[in-house]
This record gives C-alpha cells, structure tokens and sequence, in this order.
C-alpha cells in the first residue's frame, strides 16, 4: 500500500494546482478592491487570470454622457504609447472608455485591433482629436460594436458611412454636438444599421431629420434637443413606428402651430415620454392631435409652450388617461379654465411641474389642490421618467 505524507497531500491540495477557470471564478468574486487589485501580483499566471478577466476599462478623465459636467481636467498622462500598452495586456475587454483622453488621436486607435474583437461598447466624448479616419479604424477593428459615443467628436457624414459600410450592428449611437454630421449620413446609417435602437443629435444644426425616414422599427429613443428639425423630419423620426422617447426641447421656428398634428396620426402610438419644452410655436392642433394618438404617453413636458390655449389643455385633460407626469412650467397661456380641464381629466396623474403661470390665480390652483389631493405640485423642472439612451441597447 502507497502511504501519502501530510506534506505530499498539503501539496496536491494547494491553491497553485486548480485550473483556471477555477481561478477565474475566484476573482470574479473577490469583494475587496484591494485584493481584486493586487490578484495579478502573486505570480505571471495569476496575472494573466486578472488581464483575461478584465471586461471593463474606463480612465479618470471619463466622464459620463448624461453628465458631461463631471469631467474635471483631461488626463495628460493618457496618450497613445499608454493606450497601446493596456490595450495589448487587456485584449478581453467589452466596455471601454476614452472620453475626455483630449491628446489620443487617429493613429491612437490602431490599438483597438487587440481587443476589437470583443469589444461591445465604446466611448469617445470629448476625443477632439478623433475623425472620420479614426471612425475607419474602429469600424475596421471592432465589428460587433453595439454602442457607440462621439460626443463632441470632429466627425461627419463619412464616419457614419464608414461604419454602415462595415455592417456594425450598432443599437445605441450618440452623436450629440457633432455639427458636421447631416442628414445624409443620418440616412446611410439608419438604413443599413437595422438593430438601432437610441440615438442622441441634439445640437446637431444640419440634421433635418428626413435621414430617419423609413428607419427600423426598432428605433424606440431619438434625443434631438435644439436640431433644426422640420415637420417632414419629425415624421421620418417617427417612421419606424416604435418610437417610445422623444426629445424634441427646443427644436427650430420650423415647427409651426400644427407642425406636429402628424405624430398623432397613429404611427406614434407607442410613445411615452415626449419632451416639448421651448417648442414655443407649437399650438392647439398639433397637442390636441398628440393627446388622441398617443394613448400610453406617461409624460409630456410642455414648459414654455406659449401658443397651447384653452383647447389644447382641455384635450390634455381628456385623452391623456395614462398620464402620470405633466410640465406646464412658464406657459403663458394657461389660465384657469385650461386647469380646471387638468383638474377634471389626467386621471392617473401623480405629478404637475407648474409654476411662472402668470394668468393662473391662486384661488384657481387652491382649487386644484382640493380637488386633487392625489397629485403632487412641484415648481422645479425635471424628467422625472427621463430615459438612459444606453438601457435601449440593453433590453
């Protein structure tokens, strides 16, 4: 009979002897930074368990889309010879964000052929050296992209086509401040990517949106705030008929009183939430047409309206039953027969965003209140429902 020795069986049984998907598995669950952090300096093996678990990388110059603010000072330590060496030893990676890396330019994205591969999502915000040629490498090197950030980036329509071309099948695209893109670009890219479902153009003045139309059904989030929209843009917008989120803030003079009837024609009738805030022109036409064809809207943002009258809110009132969330901040032309009309329908509203009416009397608005305990009166305005153009690529 073999007898094994204490010490021969301390042997075998040492951590250093499991595979490593078993070590993977173990750091994949350590719950200390510290130890998460320093895993790779026990030995070279431990050390490439790190680098292959690795998903993520994001820089302290990053900031976040939805708080471009956060972005304190650009990091003058991220240059290409630190991009290059990171991405060789992170060659697993499925996220990966450069905003704000202001000194990365073009050639810095050969790089991403290490992890291209795999890579899901990527982040440029505030990248001012990147341009189309950089858009070119990536859409080269990383052909399963699903999310794609150029916020503020040097691009134009070529960078979309140069994407489209490249068959990415991309979901989420933000665009936002790119004042070379048009409506061209808009059109190759929405008619080739047809799995897009968000896209962000706000400030975005040489988008029409007629590139929308005929888009994929999937398309349920445009973020088009301060675009030169016009009527026949905003009908390709909604063409696809799955739009749900629709941000059209302060759009141009194009949109006249009726400019909007044609989101309620029916094609929308999945949307809600519309944000119409400073669409000052915008009157009772197009809000009563919105209110009949848009039967699941659960929030509507009508601050500065000025041209919405007593007809308008009284079709507010009556078909918006789903309702649960109404801005009516600064509209000079609520008065208080419009909000006895709110009073008297919105059934399910939870929440009125109202102040700086001037024609409002306070005997008028005590009345609400009385009436309409079940609702609550803020003067802030907010999104309270507001959507993450991200989420979209997620469901």
């Amino acid at each position: 009979m073999e007898v094994v020795s204490e010490s021969d069986d301390a042997e075998t049984s040492s951590i250093t002897h499991l595979p490593d998907d078993c070590l993977s598995f173990i750091f994949q669950r350590l719950d200390n930074v510290a130890d998460h952090d320093s895993f790779g300096l026990t030995c070279h093996r431990w050390l490439n368990i790190q680098n292959i678990s690795r998903r993520s990388l994001q820089f302290q110059c990053s900031f976040t889309v939805l708080n471009p603010a956060t972005l304190s000072q650009p990091n003058p330590d991220v240059n290409s010879y630190h991009l290059h060496r990171l991405l060789t030893r992170f060659q697993w990676l499925e996220h990966l964000s450069l905003s704000g890396c202001t000194l990365l330019n073009d050639s810095s994205l050969a790089s991403l052929r290490f992890p291209g591969a795999r890579l899901r999502c990527l982040y440029l915000d505030c990248c001012f050296g990147i341009s189309d040629d950089g858009i070119s490498t990536v859409a080269s090197f990383c052909p399963n992209l699903r999310v794609v950030s150029l916020y503020r980036c040097n691009i134009s329509d070529i960078a979309l086509e140069a994407l489209a071309r490249a068959s990415v099948p991309l979901m989420c695209l933000n665009l936002s401040y790119c004042p070379l893109v048009s409506d061209l670009g808009i059109k190759v890219l929405s008619q080739a990517c047809l799995q897009l479902k968000s896209v962000k153009i706000s400030n975005c003045k040489s988008i029409t949106g007629v590139g929308f139309n005929g888009c994929s059904p999937t398309l349920g989030y445009v973020d088009a705030e301060s675009c030169q929209l016009e009527p026949k843009g905003i009908t390709g917008i909604i063409s696809g008929g799955g739009i749900e989120f629709l941000n059209l803030s302060g759009v141009s003079c194009y949109i006249h009183k009726d400019g909007l009837v044609h989101i309620g024609s029916g094609i929308a009738s999945k949307l809600r939430i519309l944000n119409l805030r400073m669409c000052r022109t915008v009157g009772d036409e197009s809000i009563e047409a919105i209110a009949k064809g848009c039967p699941v809207l659960q929030e509507w943002n009508l601050a500065l309206c000025h041209e919405v009258k007593v007809l308008g809110w009284e079709a507010v009132g009556k078909w918006c039953r789903n309702l649960k969330n109404l801005h009516v901040n600064r509209c000079r032309n609520l008065c208080d027969r419009g909000l006895l009309a709110l009073r008297g329908g919105c059934t399910n509203l939870q929440i009125l965003y109202m102040s700086g009416n001037a024609r409002l009397t306070p005997t008028a608005v005590e009345m609400f209140r009385l009436h309409r305990a079940d609702i609550t009166i803020r003067a802030e305005e907010m999104m309270a429902i507001g959507a993450d153009w991200r989420l979209y690529a997620q469901e």
